[in-house]
């Protein structure tokens, strides 16, 4: 089900019946009104009045939620976003069961249901954890961090990822961390961003051969790299499947009562 294309109706829906009231429905009751109080010498009584003038109930409730489903979606479409992660493939950057806000305007403002850029602002940058309709299936979003952009050259052998021929720096932090078992916990350094990432070092993975990416797609992969369907399988993220870029966890549930205590921003 896509929220945005039924959000994007309720609004045009309600405003449209809004508008049609403001325009001829109530000038209409108003004449109604005039014309009986014209044919008698003491008006019409309150009660009979108010009947007269009362709004169907469709305008009342349009009038009533057209400007709250507008600011929600003006909010959602070009402001921030809110998703859950569904998966452990951000591991240990991100939590099954995060909730987590998306900045809607960092990479341009796109119009809700067509997802055409008509504003340009910034490009995603190496290193970025970016929301993107699964090339796949765009009904399907995606989080990933992006490791290589337009033009670069990227290579992933032997759990070492290369971008323009240079091997991105690593550190070991652990063996066998808490909730990860068997995998070891390293500090990526890509771009501007510092961030932990999960290798399984039983775990050949995918190898990736030195690709150029075309331009106006990107190269993105999970966190926990031996546990992410990424673009080491399926390929390149084209622009127009942005959605934007994550920037904070605000909320955990895991099904018990929702947490607080995680809340930090992503890096």
């Amino acid at each position: 089900m896509d929220f945005s294309l039924l959000l994007v109706v309720a609004v045009a829906l309600t405003g449209l019946i809004w508008l049609v009231d403001i325009l001829w429905l109530r000038p209409a009751r108003r004449r109604a009104v005039a014309n009986a109080e014209a044919g008698t010498t003491e008006g019409l009584d309150p009660a009979a009045r108010e009947k007269v003038l009362k709004e169907p109930w469709p305008v009342d409730y349009s009038r009533s939620f057209f400007p709250v489903l507008l600011v929600v979606l003006v909010l959602r479409s070009f402001v921030v976003e809110p998703f859950q992660i569904p998966s452990g493939s951000m591991r240990p950057t991100l939590e099954v069961g995060d909730f987590i806000l998306v900045n809607k305007f960092t990479y341009g403002l796109r119009l809700p249901v067509v997802h055409t850029r008509f504003v340009e602002m910034n490009d995603p940058q190496r290193g970025d954890v970016m929301v993107f309709r699964f090339p796949n299936e765009p009904a399907v979003n995606f989080i990933k961090r992006v490791v290589a952009l337009p033009g670069d050259t990227v290579r992933y052998e032997g759990k070492q990822l290369y971008v323009n021929g240079e091997a991105v720096p690593k550190a070991l932090l652990e063996e066998s961390p808490v909730g990860a078992p068997g995998e070891l916990l390293l500090a990526e350094r890509l771009g501007g961003a510092e961030y932990k990432i999960y290798n399984n070092p039983r775990d050949p993975g995918p190898q990736v051969r030195e690709v150029v990416v075309p331009d106006g797609h990107y190269f993105t992969m999970g966190d926990n790299r031996d546990h992410s369907n990424d673009s080491r399988y399926w390929g390149f993220v084209p622009e127009e499947n942005i959605v934007g870029r994550a920037f904070a966890v605000w909320m955990h549930w895991d099904g018990g009562l929702p947490s607080f205590s995680s809340v930090r921003r992503i890096q």
